[in-house]
């Protein structure tokens, strides 16, 4: 990783562990990523914008797998989404040959910016929603 990418990595997960998170985090409306800490045990939830289609969600990770929230899911595959404050469990799997640009464009517009405006390692996630 390049130093120019290291410190975009740094900078935006320390403005997002301290201040968008939280935040977002309380917001009764917002996507909810919960996966479980692969170190601690307990649930670790993760604002995410994506969108779901059909009997999937779909999420473009922004730092891939240096993501805390990749790393978890790594560890254990088993996870919940709040969609519209209901919440789903499903699996959720990695898809590294997925072209994640190309995906973006049928995910809301205004994250995709985002995470194309600070992302370093993009990655593509779908989680599989049980019934």
């Amino acid at each position: 990783m390049t130093r120019l990418a290291d410190l975009r990595f740094r900078a935006a997960t320390t403005f997002q562990r301290h201040v968008a998170n939280p935040l977002t985090r309380r917001l009764p409306g917002h996507t909810l990523l919960e996966t479980t800490g692969r170190v601690s045990g307990l649930p670790r939830r993760t604002p995410v914008g994506g969108r779901r289609v059909g009997d999937s969600f779909w999420l473009v990770a922004e730092f891939g797998e240096r993501a805390q929230y990749v790393r978890n899911i790594k560890a254990d595959p088993r996870v919940r989404v709040r969609l519209r404050g209901r919440w789903h469990t499903g699996t959720a799997r990695l898809l590294p040959d997925d072209d994640p640009v190309a995906r973006m464009r049928s995910l809301p517009k205004l994250n995709s910016a985002a995470v194309r405006a600070l992302g370093t390692q993009l990655l593509t996630v779908r989680v599989d929603l049980d019934g």
